[in-house]
Protein backbone atom coordinates (compact mmCIF):
# COMPACT_ATOMS: atom_id res chain seq x y z
CA UNK A 1 0.00 0.00 0.00
CA UNK A 2 1.42 3.39 -0.97
CA UNK A 3 0.98 6.54 1.04
CA UNK A 4 -0.81 9.43 -0.69
CA UNK A 5 1.45 12.33 -1.62
CA UNK A 6 0.78 15.62 0.13
CA UNK A 7 0.23 18.38 -2.40
CA UNK A 8 3.13 20.74 -3.03
CA UNK A 9 0.79 23.71 -3.53
CA UNK A 10 -2.01 24.98 -1.32
CA UNK A 11 -4.61 27.58 -2.31
CA UNK A 12 -4.79 30.20 0.45
CA UNK A 13 -8.18 31.52 1.54
CA UNK A 14 -9.32 34.88 2.89
CA UNK A 15 -8.44 36.93 -0.21
CA UNK A 16 -10.71 38.99 -2.48
CA UNK A 17 -12.39 37.18 -5.39
CA UNK A 18 -9.92 38.57 -7.94
CA UNK A 19 -6.88 37.20 -6.06
CA UNK A 20 -5.45 33.72 -6.44
CA UNK A 21 -3.13 33.15 -3.48
CA UNK A 22 -1.02 30.02 -3.39
CA UNK A 23 1.70 28.66 -1.12
CA UNK A 24 4.42 26.22 -2.16
CA UNK A 25 4.84 23.66 0.63
CA UNK A 26 7.03 20.68 -0.09
CA UNK A 27 7.87 19.26 -3.51
CA UNK A 28 5.86 20.98 -6.24
CA UNK A 29 5.00 18.66 -9.12
CA UNK A 30 3.32 19.07 -12.48
CA UNK A 31 0.09 17.60 -11.07
CA UNK A 32 -0.04 20.45 -8.52
CA UNK A 33 -0.26 22.91 -11.40
CA UNK A 34 -2.53 20.83 -13.63
CA UNK A 35 -4.98 19.77 -10.92
CA UNK A 36 -4.93 22.79 -8.61
CA UNK A 37 -3.33 26.07 -9.70
CA UNK A 38 -4.17 26.17 -13.42
CA UNK A 39 -7.87 25.34 -12.83
CA UNK A 40 -8.03 27.94 -10.01
CA UNK A 41 -6.50 30.66 -12.20
CA UNK A 42 -8.67 29.71 -15.20
CA UNK A 43 -11.85 29.77 -13.11
CA UNK A 44 -11.00 33.15 -11.56
CA UNK A 45 -10.19 34.65 -14.96
CA UNK A 46 -13.55 33.42 -16.25
CA UNK A 47 -15.36 34.89 -13.23
CA UNK A 48 -13.38 38.08 -12.61
CA UNK A 49 -11.58 39.01 -15.81
CA UNK A 50 -8.05 39.99 -14.82
CA UNK A 51 -6.72 38.32 -11.68
CA UNK A 52 -3.98 39.05 -9.18
CA UNK A 53 -1.58 36.29 -8.16
CA UNK A 54 0.17 35.99 -4.81
CA UNK A 55 2.74 33.18 -4.75
CA UNK A 56 4.24 32.42 -1.32
CA UNK A 57 7.33 30.22 -1.32
CA UNK A 58 8.31 29.76 2.29
CA UNK A 59 10.63 27.64 4.40
CA UNK A 60 8.68 24.39 3.80
CA UNK A 61 9.27 24.55 0.05
CA UNK A 62 11.49 21.66 -1.13
CA UNK A 63 11.72 22.26 -4.89
CA UNK A 64 10.02 22.07 -8.28
CA UNK A 65 10.02 19.14 -10.67
CA UNK A 66 10.90 19.95 -14.26
CA UNK A 67 7.26 19.45 -15.23
CA UNK A 68 6.11 21.92 -12.56
CA UNK A 69 8.66 24.50 -13.69
CA UNK A 70 7.45 24.09 -17.29
CA UNK A 71 3.79 24.44 -16.25
CA UNK A 72 4.70 27.54 -14.23
CA UNK A 73 6.28 29.18 -17.28
CA UNK A 74 3.41 28.05 -19.50
CA UNK A 75 0.82 29.48 -17.07
CA UNK A 76 2.57 32.85 -17.09
CA UNK A 77 2.91 33.03 -20.86
CA UNK A 78 -0.54 31.68 -21.77
CA UNK A 79 -2.25 34.08 -19.36
CA UNK A 80 0.20 36.98 -19.70
CA UNK A 81 -2.59 39.48 -20.41
CA UNK A 82 -4.92 38.04 -17.76
CA UNK A 83 -2.92 39.07 -14.69
CA UNK A 84 -3.49 42.49 -13.12
CA UNK A 85 -0.46 42.12 -10.85
CA UNK A 86 1.80 39.40 -9.46
CA UNK A 87 3.50 39.22 -6.06
CA UNK A 88 6.09 36.57 -5.25
CA UNK A 89 7.04 36.22 -1.58
CA UNK A 90 10.21 34.29 -0.86
CA UNK A 91 13.68 34.48 0.63
CA UNK A 92 15.06 31.94 -1.86
CA UNK A 93 17.52 33.95 -3.90
CA UNK A 94 17.44 31.93 -7.13
CA UNK A 95 13.65 32.32 -7.29
CA UNK A 96 13.86 36.04 -6.54
CA UNK A 97 16.41 36.42 -9.35
CA UNK A 98 14.32 34.34 -11.76
CA UNK A 99 11.26 36.49 -11.10
CA UNK A 100 13.27 39.65 -11.69
CA UNK A 101 14.62 38.25 -14.96
CA UNK A 102 11.20 37.28 -16.32
CA UNK A 103 9.16 40.21 -14.94
CA UNK A 104 9.89 42.50 -17.91
CA UNK A 105 8.08 39.96 -20.11
CA UNK A 106 4.88 40.30 -18.08
CA UNK A 107 2.26 42.87 -19.07
CA UNK A 108 1.45 43.63 -15.43
CA UNK A 109 3.31 44.94 -12.38
CA UNK A 110 5.41 42.25 -10.70
CA UNK A 111 6.89 42.63 -7.23
CA UNK A 112 9.16 40.39 -5.21
CA UNK A 113 8.89 40.48 -1.41
CA UNK A 114 10.87 38.83 1.38
CA UNK A 115 9.00 36.54 3.79
CA UNK A 116 9.22 39.24 6.45
CA UNK A 117 7.17 41.43 4.08
CA UNK A 118 4.28 38.99 3.67
CA UNK A 119 1.73 41.44 5.13
CA UNK A 120 2.95 44.18 2.78
CA UNK A 121 2.69 41.77 -0.18
CA UNK A 122 -0.87 40.88 0.85
CA UNK A 123 -1.83 44.57 1.10
CA UNK A 124 -0.28 45.28 -2.31
CA UNK A 125 -1.88 42.32 -4.09
CA UNK A 126 -5.30 43.07 -2.59
CA UNK A 127 -5.09 46.80 -3.34
CA UNK A 128 -6.74 48.60 -6.20
CA UNK A 129 -4.40 51.58 -6.32
CA UNK A 130 -2.22 51.97 -9.39
CA UNK A 131 1.19 50.36 -8.95
CA UNK A 132 3.95 52.65 -7.80
CA UNK A 133 6.88 53.05 -10.14
CA UNK A 134 9.28 54.21 -7.45
CA UNK A 135 12.13 52.28 -5.84
CA UNK A 136 11.75 49.21 -3.71
CA UNK A 137 11.42 45.62 -4.81
CA UNK A 138 9.10 46.38 -7.73
CA UNK A 139 10.12 45.53 -11.25
CA UNK A 140 9.08 48.11 -13.84
CA UNK A 141 7.76 46.16 -16.82
CA UNK A 142 8.61 49.07 -19.10
CA UNK A 143 12.30 48.37 -18.55
CA UNK A 144 13.79 46.26 -21.31
CA UNK A 145 16.48 43.67 -21.00
CA UNK A 146 19.63 44.88 -22.77
CA UNK A 147 20.49 43.09 -25.97
CA UNK A 148 23.72 41.13 -26.16
CA UNK A 149 25.02 43.64 -28.66
CA UNK A 150 24.97 46.25 -25.89
CA UNK A 151 27.74 44.33 -24.12
CA UNK A 152 29.98 43.85 -27.13
CA UNK A 153 32.93 46.08 -27.92
CA UNK A 154 32.41 48.27 -30.99
CA UNK A 155 33.94 46.97 -34.20
CA UNK A 156 37.10 48.85 -35.29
Amino acid sequence: MTEARQRGLEILTGYPADVVAVAAVGHVERSDYEELLIPAVTERIRAEGKVKLLYLIGPHFKGFTTGAAWDDAKLGFLHMGDFARVAVVTDIEWIRLGVRLTAPLMACPVRVFHLAETATARDWICGDEPPDRGGGPAVDVEQKLPLTEDFMAPKP
